[in-house]
């Protein structure tokens, strides 16, 4: 059975090391919601696909050496990069057709930097030091030398959403593979060719073992489910929206199974009034437009001082209004469509709830003329925003920005921290150290301060509160993917102190006297 898919998008999964269709025969469709248009189809995996790639995983991990061969892991690693880099051109505007990404992006976060950073995953299969000492211990009369051991953590699920596949996906696959674990990915229906052309690439270009790596796809969201309740699957890194991932993490919950959940947020763009209050806000608005709003660190609530509110609500309407929205794949377009006309309207719903709330339209809030095909919205401005009002309390997860108005640093603090969610913030000030005092009071785990980054490999990225558990990239992020064991044996010397034995029969010649 073929498909008339673009050569580099498979539309087999990757089940023990063989590229296959459903056990059903089922595919799905795959939708440019730039125009509307089939670009192909996707097998539709079953449960017994599942199960299979299950069953595979978990015989790679008990049965090979993969989980003990460090240097043919980091080889593996090498070997995918590079497959990835040789097809760069061709996934490039696949990714842009499948999930709407601008194509600028592609060369930026949402490919090229994921790829590059599969070498730190190399490295750290070589060099990390996954056996340790402590200092001898005495204990009741035995010395004892220690050890602790970083061990694989087993079968981990890597479910990933679509908004960003490939940075989701690699920070999944990479710690994953260079722990020694085994991965089976199950990628978003909306876009799952991220995981399709993994697969392909791991059969035809790599010398990945069948089963280190399964790929099933699904159109079901909730045929993975499967995953995170089978008790042969020992890990669940998730990446997706609050709501999903406290569904993943009740079912997970009856195996006990680790959990790596990097959720939602809703992030504050702190504009202090020593700031460039024109500058930054004119910022905030077009970083809201970039990959159209979908993505989880993205700063959707702007904060100004009132004294110079009205200044900075004309600054950012003025950059909204330089956007250029269109086809995707044109480099002089900004922002291009939102993933699929199902979330379209469920930003549409919002955004006419905040109408509804009393939230002054700036500008935006429907579909662009000409623009009718596809699944594009204005960028969206709203003023008089009050810190509990829906928009600035749900994501949103499109380009619709909200402005609050505060009188005090105090005020601007507590609505900063006034979320559920605790992924991000930016703060501006004249100085940094006036930025950064302000920083360290606010509740997230990541803050860029005065257009500074955090973003880095060694960066261990998550959140607060409802934003996730656990962390990503940076060691701490590594060291999810691993368990730590502790191992004590005696070091052949006695201490003096009265041991074990000695204790019991000093009682017993005690109690016969």
């Amino acid at each position: 059975m073929s498909h008339k898919n673009p050569p580099i998008a498979e539309w087999r999964m990757l089940i023990d090391g063989e590229l296959v269709p459903s056990s059903s025969g089922a595919v799905f469709e795959n939708i440019n919601p730039a125009t509307d248009e089939v670009i192909g189809v996707t097998a539709d995996g079953t449960r017994e696909d599942f199960l299979r790639a299950i069953e595979s995983s978990r015989r790679a991990f008990d049965t090979t050496s993969w989980s003990t061969d460090r240097a043919f892991r980091a080889k593996c690693i090498r070997q995918l990069q590079t497959a990835l880099q040789r097809h760069a051109e061709e996934i490039r505007p696949l990714l842009s057709a499948e999930v709407g990404t601008p194509i600028w992006l592609t060369r930026d976060t949402l490919f090229d930097v994921p790829v590059a950073r599969l070498s730190h995953y190399a490295d750290l299969a070589e060099n990390y030091q996954f056996d340790d000492e402590l200092e001898d211990v005495d204990f009741r009369g035995v010395v004892s030398k220690r050890r602790i051991r970083y061990e694989p953590m087993g079968v981990v699920a890597g479910i990933i959403p679509w908004n960003g596949p490939w940075g989701s996906g690699l920070s999944k696959v990479g710690p994953a593979l260079a722990s020694g674990s085994v991965i089976i990915l199950k990628p978003s229906p909306d876009a799952p060719w991220m995981g399709t052309i993994v697969g392909k690439l791991i059969a035809e270009e790599t010398d990945i073992p069948a089963g280190v790596v399964n790929v099933v796809t699904a159109k079901d969201n909730y045929a993975g489910e499967v995953l995170t309740s089978d008790p042969r699957v020992d890990m669940v890194a998730f990446t997706g929206s609050a709501p999903n991932g406290s569904r993943v993490a009740e079912v997970g919950a009856k195996t006990l199974k680790r959990m790596l959940l990097e959720l939602g947020g809703k992030s504050a763009w702190v504009v202090l009034e020593s700031a460039d209050v024109t500058e930054q806000a004119a910022l905030a608005a077009k970083t809201i437009c970039a990959n159209a709003g979908q993505g989880c660190v993205a700063r959707s609530r702007l904060l100004l001082p009132r004294a110079r509110y009205e200044e900075g609500i004309a600054a950012a309407k003025a950059a909204m209004d330089a956007i250029t929205v269109g086809d995707p794949q044109n480099p002089n377009n900004f922002m291009g469509p939102l993933n699929s006309k199902h979330h379209r309207e469920r930003v549409l719903g919002y955004i006419e709830r905040a109408k509804g709330d009393g939230n002054r339209l700036v500008r935006g809030g429907k579909i662009p003329e000409g623009l009718e095909v596809g699944c594009f919205i204005e960028p969206t401005l709203f003023a008089d925003v009050k810190p509990d009002d829906t928009i600035a309390q749900e994501e949103i997860f499109g380009p619709v920005l909200a402005v609050i108005p505060y009188d005090s640093e105090e005020e601007a603090l507590e609505i900063a921290n006034n979320s559920i969610y605790g992924l991000s913030a930016q703060v501006a000030a004249a100085t940094n150290e006036e930025a950064y005092e302000f920083a360290k009071k606010i509740r997230t785990g990541t803050v860029s301060i005065n257009n500074g980054t955090w973003m880095a490999m060694d960066v261990p990225f998550g959140g607060f509160k409802q934003s996730g558990i656990g962390r990503q990239y940076g060691r701490q992020g590594f060291e999810e993917y691993l368990e730590i064991k502790v191992l004590g044996m005696p070091s052949g010397e006695k201490s003096g102190t009265l041991a074990w034995g000695e204790v019991e029969a000093s009682d017993k010649v005690g109690k016969a006297a």
